[in-house]
């Protein structure tokens, strides 16, 4: 009953579990799957998450597994650069000033093998909760025919929460509206495409889309209307990619594609009792950049420190309701403008109009400490408590 139940072992899922671990928290993580989920995801992990989970012990291997974006770059699909930024603009912000493409799924087992040292710590896969029951001194999960207690409980069970569903809460979400196509490819762009940045905008009025390295392959990422309904076929694929690269030097060998649509959805609150809810469980939004997932992560690795500051009298309960309107508000104001001014393939039909955004990004790129600034934005090092 000193414990917290965590619903959920994506990465927040974890990231909570293991920041209690290591608080001397007892946890039990339930996740509904068998094993930890395995496709594609969100593969930008930021600054600021990476500082966060060095202090957890798993950001060097992260890093080492993935690959490291020291620049970032605007140009038009003939292959013009149209603007540049260095991320060691960053170099006294953070320890680590770059960001790593790397899917979300390399990060699950780091966190998993970290939590294994821990005895206090539990995690159970093909756990799929049924019931919630809170009482006046902690709170009830049914799994099966089999309840486990705890004093709190984090739902970090993603978008189609059942932890949310069982307590009937409103999760107010617009429809879709648009859809990200997501190609990948295997050939080698940075060769293709002479100095291609490891993550590139493509802005251009015929076609725009977003590039992003990895270790072992590239994302071609296009915004397409909702009801665009193509068949996702490997002629079509190779069309739309020679149409918005057109520069290449050589043929891009289509290895896959998918769409998911574009949509948002934010709890009215964090906290629902002794609930708490972070990443997908709280909010779905459609940033670019994975800056969903990597909120999602600070929403967890905050979670858990006011709890274990709560559980060890270090806080008044009241903390929790200051965290959940911390954590909404930094989403609502911060999280949410940005990436929605920076939608993945814009496709911007009006050429005066993209001519003026470009204009402006080549303004701050000249400007060392506008380009101080705006990456310190972009990487949500400003929404790190105690740092503006």
């Amino acid at each position: 009953m000193n414990g917290v139940i965590v619903v959920g072992a994506g990465p927040a899922g974890l990231t909570a579990a293991l920041s209690l671990a290591r608080a001397a928290i007892p946890v039990t993580v339930l996740e509904s799957g068998n094993e930890p989920p395995r496709q594609p995801r969100a593969c930008t992990f930021h600054p600021a998450t990476l500082d966060l989970l060095d202090g957890l012990g798993v950001a060097a291997p992260l890093v080492a597994g993935g690959r490291v974006v020291d620049r970032v770059q605007w140009r038009d699909r003939l292959g013009t650069v149209l603007a540049e930024m260095g991320m060691n603009r960053l170099d006294g912000l953070t320890r680590h000033p770059f960001r790593v493409h790397a899917d979300q799924n390399a990060l699950t087992p780091l966190l998993l093998r970290a939590l294994a040292v821990y005895g206090d710590a539990d995690v159970r896969f093909g756990a799929r909760v049924d019931g919630l029951a809170e009482g006046g001194t902690g709170i009830r999960v049914r799994v099966g025919h089999t309840w486990t207690r705890a004093r709190y409980l984090i739902a970090a069970d993603g978008a189609q929460s059942t932890v949310r569903a069982a307590l009937g809460l409103p999760f107010p979400r617009s429809g879709h509206i648009a859809q990200a196509l997501r190609v990948f490819t295997d050939s080698p762009l940075d060769r293709l495409l002479p100095s291609l940045a490891p993550l590139t905008y493509v802005r251009d009025v015929q076609q725009s889309c977003t590039l992003f390295g990895l270790s072992d392959h590239w994302r071609i990422i296009f915004k397409i209307p909702v009801d665009g309904h193509e068949p996702l076929s490997q002629g079509n694929l190779s069309m739309l990619v020679r149409r918005a690269l057109p520069g290449a030097g050589g043929p891009i060998r289509v290895a896959g594609a998918d769409r998911f649509g574009l949509s948002r959805g934010v709890l009215p609150s964090y906290r629902c009792g002794r609930v708490l809810f972070v990443g997908d469980a709280a909010h779905l939004t459609s940033t670019v950049g994975g800056l969903n997932m990597n909120a999602g992560i600070h929403d967890a690795a905050e979670a858990a420190q006011v709890i274990a500051a709560v559980l060890r009298g270090r806080a008044r309960p009241a903390a929790l309701e200051a965290w959940a309107w911390r954590r909404r508000s930094v989403l609502m104001q911060r999280v949410l403008p940005r990436g929605e001014t920076r939608l993945v393939g814009v496709r911007e039909h009006d050429s005066a109009r993209l001519a003026a955004a470009m204009d402006g990004l080549r303004a701050i790129a000249g400007d060392p400490d506008a380009t101080r600034a705006y990456l310190a934005q972009a990487s949500l090092l400003d929404n790190v408590p105690g740092r503006t």
